[in-house]
């Protein structure tokens, strides 16, 4: 008994002086004290943006949370609203909501149906935005500029409390999460060997909104020399991949009698996951050049994918419903109406309505995730393990 006491004792001593090591070591800086947060993106991280320049966003979606419609495609908040929350920020205001907009800790530049490259099509085709992010970056150059001069003129009285401080800049977290839009594109206009042709030009011109204000044809076609973000002060950088596009109910509504292969194990299309892989192995490799050419740059790759993938190959197990069921709308073999929408069904008026507890689903409404998903998805990512390098986003300002 002696011995094993030992041992036992030796265990448990070993396991203490483990367990104070990795307090005093997984933490040892302050965390980064950001001002503010400048996000681009696509529905994913839009807080208010596409709502602000088309027709708004209805209920039910943002019930969970803001109880009404609050610009956001999901029925809460997002992966962005987290972070904001990690810093004690307020949540983001869209860049493109004038009406009584509050800018002193940032602004949010992404807009539903955003992609990476331009397309030349109508948002009204097929939900495509046409604010891509070079022209986001062409907004926040604005935005820089004209909250900077309106500063100098207001500092003295209250309106000053609504808008930025041009030395902050410098000292804000610049977040992105764009590229799944780019991939519908190409799977609706291309084929595979022709998408996979395109993502190192798509990744490419993600890389270069850190680098450039906006693409080089926009530049010469206005004559105008846009400033690099970086070169504008811009030197924490946050960027998300892309997720497991194929994991999207929506891209079985219209599929029936899938062959053997189409889907992987967890009745994800196959093929269009392989893309998004290929996609976010083309984006980390650039963004280790990116951390290169940048020398006072601290850049985080964000592995969404891999967050996102574990929620829905473990759904059950971490008590969630089954992760390609849909909680907000009505999809009854191939009948769909959209959430928030009416529509006929057999000659009955349908409305496309909420499920009974959204906290329990991963999909909110066949292509944007719950506000409960979203937080697994944030808890899971901005603690960095998921990240490159592994820190979390409270140090993100820390160059690796």
């Amino acid at each position: 008994m002696g011995f094993w006491r030992s041992v036992v004792a030796t265990w448990f001593l070993l396991v203490v002086l483990w367990l104070l090591s990795s307090v005093v070591v997984a933490d040892p800086l302050p965390p980064c004290e950001f001002p503010a947060i400048y996000n681009f993106g696509d529905s994913n991280s839009d807080t208010g943006g596409i709502s602000a320049a088309f027709v708004p966003i209805s209920a039910p979606y943002g019930e969970a949370f803001f109880h009404k419609p609050a610009g956001r495609d999901s029925d809460g908040r997002l992966i962005i609203d987290f972070i904001a929350e990690r810093f004690k920020l307020p949540y983001l205001s869209a860049y493109l909501n004038s009406i009584g907009t509050n800018y002193r800790h940032g602004a949010n530049f992404a807009t539903g149906g955003s992609t990476i490259r331009r397309q030349n099509e109508t948002i009204f085709e097929y939900g495509i935005s046409p604010f891509a992010l070079d022209m986001q970056i062409v907004q926040f150059d604005q935005f820089k500029a004209r909250t900077t001069d309106l500063y100098n003129q207001v500092k003295s009285t209250p309106d000053a409390e609504k808008l930025p401080r041009v030395e902050e800049f410098s000292k804000a977290l610049y977040t992105f999460d764009i590229g799944q839009n780019d991939l519908s594109v190409g799977f609706r206009k291309m084929s595979s060997d022709q998408l996979r042709a395109a993502v190192p030009d798509i990744v490419n011109q993600l890389a270069s909104a850190v680098q450039v204000s906006g693409a080089a044809a926009y530049a010469t076609m206005i004559s105008v020399y846009q400033h690099h973000l970086y070169e504008q002060g811009g030197r924490a950088f946050w960027i998300h991949n892309t997720g497991p596009i194929g994991c999207l109910p929506v891209n079985l509504f219209y599929v029936s009698n899938p062959a053997p292969g189409y889907l992987d194990e967890h009745g994800c299309v196959k093929a269009q996951n392989e893309m998004a892989i290929e996609f976010n192995s083309k984006l980390k490799e650039r963004i280790v050049r990116l951390k290169a050419e940048l020398p006072e740059a601290a850049i985080t790759y964000v592995d969404v994918y891999s967050a996102k993938y574990g929620l829905i190959s473990n759904a059950k197990n971490l008590g969630f419903a089954d992760p390609l069921k849909v909680c907000c709308g009505y999809h009854v073999n191939f009948d769909h109406i959209w959430c928030g929408n009416k529509g006929k069904v057999n000659d009955s008026v349908v409305y496309g309505a909420s499920c009974k507890d959204p906290s329990v689903f991963i999909s909110w409404d066949g292509v944007h995730y719950s506000q409960a998903a979203n937080q697994w998805v944030a808890d899971h990512t901005q603690n960095g393990s998921l990240t490159d390098p592994p820190i979390p986003v409270t140090q993100a300002c820390r160059r690796m």
